[in-house]
């Protein structure tokens, strides 16, 4: 039974929800998809698909609770055998792809605008990033430059500026338009009351 508090907490997150998703392709240790759902949360994006095409699967509500803080509890998963699969179901829904990538040729989050409603981050593992196929499935590229002598961001940290990058930009656009729709606010919070049970 929820206090009303708590209730009304659950209800306002829901309502807080943005429209996007971010996809992760073959990360190896289920720790660091932890932390971007983590960030997923705390920026208000709900939905995370996990490609699983050449790494073995693993259950996102089942992992430990130390680099998410339970986020995977509030978060909705979709799991795809491979890149194409993925891909061509966000493409389905309307979704623009957009592949981060350490590419000096790919537009600069500085620069680019991700004003899409419907935009899906694709990021990679750590070790290997993207595979080429999941790049060139892509609608855009995107990265963060990196003017110092490390050259990558561990995952977490790509993750986090990315999302952090389009929440901005909606803000300052107006965030009412990014939001999820009013039946679908309803239906999360009702889903949200069941979770927090």
């Amino acid at each position: 039974m929820h206090t009303e508090q708590r209730r009304q907490r659950l209800i306002e997150v829901a309502r807080r929800r943005q429209q996007g998703a971010v996809l992760l392709e073959d990360i190896h240790d289920p720790h660091n998809a932890e932390a971007v759902f983590r960030s997923c949360d705390a920026l208000g994006f709900q939905r995370v698909g996990l490609i699983f095409h050449k790494s073995p699967p693993f259950d996102p509500l089942g992992i430990g609770k130390s680099s998410s803080a339970s986020a995977n509890k509030w978060l909705t998963f979709e799991a795809y055998r491979s890149p194409a699969e993925c891909v061509d179901a966000l493409h389905a829904e309307g979704f623009e792809v957009v592949a981060t990538v350490l590419d000096t040729g790919a537009e600069s989050i500085y620069q680019a605008q991700l004003l899409q409603p419907q935009t899906a981050i694709l990021l990679g593992s750590e070790q290997l990033g993207l595979s080429a196929e999941a790049i060139a499935l892509a609608d855009r590229r995107l990265t963060i430059p990196m003017p110092g002598m490390v050259k990558s961001l561990n995952l977490s940290v790509t993750a986090a500026l990315c999302l952090y990058e389009l929440t901005r930009q909606r803000l300052a656009r107006g965030m009412g338009d990014y939001l999820y729709p009013a039946a679908d606010q309803e239906a999360l919070a009702t889903e949200f009351l069941k979770r927090g049970s």
